[in-house]
């Protein structure tokens, strides 16, 4: 007798697996209907990404700083694929519970989608209601489909007699054929959905796009010296002095990378102390005055030794100029106002000590990197750098708003989440070559590496070999206070195991300290050190 002819009861793990299978294509379903809603809305209100985000937003500083260690720039794609692990998960549960209890499988679908919404708008770039449909039309229709899918299956969730046995409860026969004509129909139905929703998506930021390719940026009124001979070591295996913009290390809370018109954009100063209230877009910034500077940035998340530093060559307008003419002055000179608020579009909100940026360095607005206008990455069409402090409390890409306040009035975002409030960069080196765990031969080796102490400068590097002396490293040139210095140390290997460690000196005359600390919440410290053997 075939037990799955038309109108013949389903049961056990057949049917289980049939619902789990139902989940699943109703999940998939809301996700692609999502998509293609927030084509509408806008890409940042899709349910993954506005539960990624907020995932992020509540995630402990100690757990963002793993993942960062562990996944670098990946770390935003390993967070994706966990939700939606996680929701698979779910839907092959709701599925699976939706063959006894169909209805109540179908409000699971529901209550998700009320999870996204809610996540939707509760972002702090989230302005507007709307943000919600995506995640609520996803989730109705994920939830009928489900509904419909295990009503092909027969349900048992209609009324038993008391004190009847489970298996003299009610079952309707499920139809094969009809399933498997319903579930392909969903399917590509689904997959439609979801590839016309990222098409959508991608052409949104066409115009974006098109109006970085059309920037050119004028010379600057303020070059940049040409990098002196001798700042860049000929070292195998040694990071270049000035790093491309494709290797720029990004560590961000974006999901989706922000695509700003350039030709929209618009920036607004404002706030305490500020006389004359000023907007400007990036047509205006390119006719006023403007500087080349060598900066090297640094993340907060880089630990001893990590790769979260980068040299670069940025052009912009001097943001000291910008905020005298809105009459700002630094709390030094009377000013009301301590602290410098930038807003991105994504919501990030970054605080910059006023007496940093108005103290003469070369804090900017920049609209360049490299030789070209900013990567969407890295924040075009404009973004903070602030020579000497960490990226958390200076770099903030996609800017659109400055507010003058103070420090007790207001905490930026990483503030909230336990770090601190100001943030010069700390005094650090490190060994690019040998690796650790490398295997050179005997003989003279080429130790050599990075120091940077941005905005004071590098004065000495050292070395140490085991627990010998400390020997002093030769220093690359400096091309300015605001960048790193390579240095290099040849040192003459005996077979066996070694431990090589330095240490760098900055221009105050403090060198870095021994003690290791942690990340958070103002940065690591310690000497850097790896472990070889020689051969």
């Amino acid at each position: 007798m075939d037990h799955d002819a038309p109108h013949q009861p389903l049961r056990g793990i057949k049917r289980l697996s049939l619902g789990a299978l139902s989940g699943l294509l109703a999940g998939y379903a809301a996700i692609a209907v999502a998509e293609l809603v927030s084509a509408a809305v806008r890409p940042e209100s899709g349910p993954v990404v506005a539960v990624g985000g907020a995932a992020i937003d509540r995630t402990p500083p100690a757990v963002k700083d793993w993942a960062i260690r562990h996944f670098g720039t990946n770390d935003k794609l390993v967070l994706q694929l966990g939700i939606l692990a996680v929701l698979t998960v779910l839907a092959l549960v709701l599925g699976a519970l939706a063959t006894r209890w169909r209805l109540a499988g179908s409000l699971g679908v529901l209550a998700f989608g009320v999870v996204g919404a809610l996540a939707a708008t509760g972002r702090p770039d989230s302005t507007s209601a709307a943000d919600a449909l995506p995640s609520a039309v996803g989730a109705v229709v994920g939830a009928g489909l489900l509904y419909w899918l295990t009503g092909r299956l027969g349900h048992t969730d209609r009324p038993q007699e008391p004190g009847a046995a489970e298996a003299d409860r009610p079952d309707t026969g499920w139809d094969r054929r009809g399933f498997i004509l319903a579930a392909t129909a969903a399917a590509a139905a689904s997959t439609g959905a979801g590839l016309a929703g990222r098409a959508l998506n991608s052409s949104q930021g066409q115009g974006a796009v098109a109006s970085r390719g059309n920037v050119v940026i004028p010379a600057p009124s303020s070059a940049a010296a040409p990098v002196p001979r001798g700042a860049a070591l000929r070292i195998k295996d040694i990071s270049p002095f000035m790093t491309p913009n494709g290797d720029f290390y990004r560590v961000d809370t974006a999901l989706v990378v922000p695509k700003v018109d350039a030709t929209t954009w618009r920036l607004r100063i404002h706030g305490k102390g500020v006389e004359r209230e000023l907007t400007v877009s990036f047509a205006d910034l390119l006719k006023m005055p403007l500087i080349e500077r060598d900066i090297t940035l640094t993340c907060v998340s880089n630990e001893v030794g990590g790769p979260y530093v980068g040299n670069a060559r940025w052009i912009g307008v001097r943001l000291a100029d910008l905020l005298k003419r809105c009459g700002v002055k630094p709390p030094s000179r009377g000013g009301p106002a301590d602290q410098l608020v930038a807003r991105s579009v994504d919501g990030m909100t970054i605080g910059s000590p006023v007496e940093d940026v108005l103290d003469g360095r070369d804090a900017m607005l920049a609209l360049g990197m490299n030789g070209q206008p900013l990567p969407f990455e890295h924040g075009f069409p404009v973004r903070m750098v602030v020579p000497g402090l960490y990226g958390y409390v200076s770099a903030c890409k996609w800017i659109q708003d400055i507010e003058l306040t103070t420090f007790d009035a207001y905490d930026s975002y990483w503030v909230k989440r336990s770090w601190a409030r100001e943030a010069p960069i700390k005094t650090e080196s490190r060994i690019d070559t040998p690796k650790p765990f490398g295997r050179p031969k005997s003989g003279t080796v080429m130790v050599a590496g990075v120091a940077w102490a941005q905005h004071r400068g590098i004065d000495k590097v050292e070395v140490r070999v085991d627990d010998g002396p400390w020997e002093e490293a030769r220093l690359a040139t400096e091309d300015t206070r605001d960048t790193w210095r390579q240095w290099s140390y040849p040192w003459q290997a005996a077979k066996g195991n070694h431990t090589l460690t330095v240490r760098a000196t900055d221009r105050t005359g403090e060198t870095q300290t021994e003690k290791r600390t942690d990340t958070i919440p103002d940065g690591a410290s310690g000497w850097h050190s790896v472990v070889v053997t020689v051969d």
